[in-house]
């Protein structure tokens, strides 16, 4: 492709693929755009998602942060080579069904944001252009592929799996960010003044087995992920009973 016609793309993309940007005037450069990356990353599983900065990852490297701008023209370039490289490849293809197959590809993206926990702050401007993100889609597709719906309904089951899992990496987060002596002390505050202020439902909830003090179980998890997956497997039924429809636009 033409340099400029490269240029239209979004940015990181062509960088992702493997497209070398045109030399720069002045000294050689002493890093790789990996090496570059994985400190970004470093930094970010160190400081968060606020840390991701072009004069803190110039300091990391102890360079400064003009020198950065020799490897990468903005931050934001530098934000989807970050993304790119901490979703890394997607798993390989389930063995089950489609629903078996959504279970896992929802898991491994849960798993790849607790271990980048900053990853569900990177902004979402565009549908991916990467290789890595790009393979993450084509396992979901791939894994429903025998379901018999259109591709706008697939599409749509994507996002809708898609936001469950950010939502629930970030609630993990949040709700696992707190102290297990402050959680506790807080439930033993509330537990008389929900009481009195006539919220027994609240209170016994709180009281009993099923709030947990220790952080949100696995249970409640896979219940969310369950209904989910009920009303895909709704639509396909529906699909079949009414001999498909045509898919949405």
């Amino acid at each position: 492709m033409d340099a400029d016609k490269i240029e239209l793309l979004p940015p990181g993309t062509a960088l992702a693929w493997g497209h070398a940007p045109a030399p720069r005037r002045g000294p050689k450069p002493g890093y790789s755009l990996e090496q570059i990356v994985a400190a970004a990353i470093a930094q970010a599983d160190a400081e968060g998602y606020a840390a991701l900065s072009m004069p803190s990852i110039a300091k990391r490297l102890g360079i400064t942060a003009n020198a950065l701008y020799r490897y990468l023209s903005s931050k934001e370039e530098l934000l989807v080579l970050v993304a790119e490289a901490a979703w890394g490849p997607p798993p390989g293809p389930s063995s089950g069904d489609w629903r078996a197959a959504v279970t896992a590809w929802a898991r491994a993206l849960l798993e790849r944001s607790r271990r980048h926990p900053w990853l569900i702050d990177l902004p979402v401007r565009s549908a991916p252009t990467t290789p890595n993100l790009l393979g993450w889609l084509e396992n979901f597709l791939e894994g429903m592929a025998g379901t018999g719906l259109g591709t706008g309904d697939v599409m749509g089951c994507v996002v809708l799996v898609d936001g469950w899992v950010r939502s629930t990496a970030a609630l993990l987060r949040d709700v696992n960010a707190n102290a297990p002596e402050r959680v506790q002390a807080l439930s033993e505050f509330l537990r008389p003044h929900l009481r009195e202020r006539g919220y027994p439902r609240v209170a016994a909830v709180m009281s009993g087995e099923t709030y947990s003090e220790e952080g949100i179980e696995d249970a409640d998890i896979e219940f969310g992920l369950g209904r989910i997956l009920d009303g895909i497997e709704a639509l396909i039924v529906g699909d079949a009973t009414a001999g498909g429809r045509p898919s949405r636009p």
